[in-house]
């Protein structure tokens, strides 16, 4: 079929075997690729309460029909998994040249069953599959295994590996690939930790199937050129998402002192302009137009690889202004594969639950010796303290208790990315409906919102917006698989998309075709969570008790004295609910499931949760 290669490749580390699957034409028009085929697989075959680090667990590493083909930053790959962080379904994008070397080799996804009796390299050459030794690198950091990997395999393949706090199973570990790139923030590096896997390199020789190549190289060829000079004209790449960091800055959505503050005068001290002049180097993922990955030196003239997200979560979040402390940080996280977003909520919480006497400890805001110490003894597990905070910030909270939960900056278990929604009420709710946990990745309404006058309004409008976001952020461009970067931060028309799936399928889709098979893809993601938590309901898509707390209120600035409306809030979730065509728990109805094609798993799921 054109477009798919049509196999997946089905590894089982305990047996050491391997077998090549087919599936149906129906099947990737049902799913498409990436996130679809990955919710799809999960939910079929992993049994309801199964431990996410036991070898009952599957990683499913997915592509999408136009990843990797020559076209605007089409080199993504999907990592998913039951995850060990929120205990629902779990995944995260990252740039590699396991997109295309996968393709390549024959399979749209690799799914990774067992666990191995020996730390392990699995590697894939087109049909050929070996189990090898990685003994050798086991306790390395990502760094270091990157580049032992290269010098045995050359620079070419495609390559995911994990450091030693995927090793040690921290719940909140990643997947790293290339020199910089992470993916899979919901603990998919400690589901390889679990199974012994260290890394997996895949090479390939085969072409890509596609029904029109010779006009998708042109057209692919012609956009990349045409995006590029967008980037150039608009200068995007220079300060790249570390840009964003003077706006959050002005309109009190920067995270300070675990999310308490909302700007800081000093924040200019880590900001783009900042960055741009410390850089030493610039990455990108493959098929990139607008290479967003500034390399700086940290304190210690390493190169660490930093962006948005890290700074605010490293940086202002922990009281930390001076960029090479920062930039330690994140070289830390990367080379020991955790998670930067996760780390900086996590310390953050610690020092604010040591300040507010739930805990004893000697770690301070802006103790950057202190952070880095910490973030070791995570990565390793190490004494009571360390192997605590490996659980994550909520399990962490209720072991503290002392009601720190309320300050426990997370959804579902997984931290907060760095916008602080005090009184940013649309995005609070994306972060809370998001269905693998607090991630921007889902629905990044916060620039339409802020830009409005109605920044404090809880209209049906946003939760609409949320929802078309969805669409297209999480269900376009997570299942096709591709970076939305060029349609953010570049106005790249989300209409290409369907011109390059169409070019590549030869089908004739328009782009309203795609937002049933989004719907359908986060109903199951919903279900995938009822599943687990029979019981929950819909307090589990609440952002935490802090953004409610008149108490936590701004005492100066833009947002002084405003805090998220609790009443108001749930209004804006139940219209999110009624265009989702879920119940006032939060349930997917019968006549939704059915309507999405999902009488099937409807059935199924009445063993656990009634439907309306």
């Amino acid at each position: 079929m054109d477009g798919w290669t049509g196999q997946f490749l089905r590894v089982n580390l305990t047996s050491r075997t391997f077998r090549i699957e087919t599936f149906s034409e129906e099947f990737a028009h049902t799913w498409i690729g990436g996130r679809g085929f990955a919710v799809k697989i999960l939910y079929d075959e992993l049994a309801p309460g199964i431990d996410p680090l036991g070898p009952d667990n599957k990683l499913v590493v997915a592509v999408g029909p136009i990843s990797g083909i020559p076209a605007p930053n089409t080199g993504k790959t999907i990592v998913a998994a039951k995850s060990p962080a929120t205990g629902g379904y779990g995944d995260g994008n990252l740039g590699t040249r396991v997109t295309d070397q996968l393709r390549k080799a024959g399979y749209d996804a690799l799914i990774v069953e067992g666990r191995a009796d020996r730390p392990t390299l699995l590697s894939i050459h087109d049909d050929r599959v070996e189990f090898l030794p990685a003994d050798e690198v086991w306790g390395k950091g990502t760094m270091e295994t990157n580049d032992w990997i290269y010098a045995r395999y050359g620079k070419g393949v495609g390559v995911l590996n994990i450091g030693q706090a995927g090793e040690n199973m921290v719940r909140f570990a990643v997947v790293r690939s290339l020199e910089g790139r992470s993916g899979g923030r919901p603990g998919m590096g400690a589901v390889m930790g679990s199974k012994l896997l260290k890394a997996i390199v895949v090479k390939g020789s085969k072409p890509i199937p596609q029904a029109f190549p010779v006009a998708m190289k042109e057209l692919g060829r012609d956009d990349l050129r045409t995006v590029h000079a967008m980037d150039k004209e608009a200068a995007w790449s220079i300060q790249g998402t570390t840009g964003v960091l003077p706006w959050c800055n002005e309109v009190a959505a920067l995270p300070v002192h675990n999310f308490r503050g909302t700007h800081h005068p000093d924040a200019w001290k880590v900001d783009g302009e900042r960055v741009h002049a410390a850089r030493v180097a610039t990455y990108g993922c493959p098929n990139c137009t607008m290479r967003c990955g500034i390399g700086i030196p940290d304190d210690e003239g390493r190169e660490a690889e930093v962006d948005y997200e890290n700074i605010g979560l490293l940086g202002p979040n922990l009281d930390l202004f001076d960029l090479p402390q920062v930039a330690a940080l994140n070289y830390l996280c990367d080379d020991y594969g955790l998670d930067t977003i996760s780390a900086g909520g996590v310390l953050g919480f610690y020092a604010d639950a040591i300040e507010r006497g739930a805990v004893s400890g000697d770690l301070r805001f802006g103790d950057a010796a202190g952070f880095k110490k910490v973030l070791g003894m995570i990565a390793r597990r190490e004494g009571q303290i360390g192997n605590l905070l490996a659980e994550g910030t909520l399990r962490a909270a209720r072991a503290f208790g002392h009601g720190s939960e309320d300050y426990a900056m997370q959804v579902k278990g997984l931290e907060i990315s760095a916008y602080n929604c005090k009184f940013i009420p649309g995005m609070a709710l994306a972060f809370g409906v998001s269905p693998i946990g607090a991630h921007h990745k889902e629905s990044w309404i916060i620039t339409f919102e802020v830009k409005q006058t109605t920044r404090g309004s809880y209209g049906r409008d946003k939760a609409q917006k949320i929802v078309d976001l969805q669409r297209i952020r999480g269900g376009l461009f997570e299942s096709i698989v591709t970076c939305r970067f060029p349609w953010v931060e570049l106005g790249w028309g989300v209409e290409h998309y369907p011109t390059y799936f169409n070019t590549i399928t030869g089908s004739d889709w328009k782009l309203e075709d795609f937002w049933p098979i989004s719907d359908r893809i986060y109903a199951l993601m919903k279900l995938f969570w009822l599943r687990e938590y029979p019981q929950t309901d819909r307090s589990a898509d609440f952002p935490p008790a802090a953004w409610f707390d008149p108490a936590n209120a701004d005492t100066e600035g833009p947002i002084a004295g405003m805090h998220l409306d609790r009443e108001q809030y749930d209004g804006m979730l139940q219209h999110y609910y009624d265009i989702r065509g879920y119940d006032t728990r939060g349930v997917p109805t019968r006549a939704t499931l059915e309507s999405l094609g999902l009488g099937v798993e409807a059935v199924a799921a009445e063993a656990y949760v009634t439907l309306r």
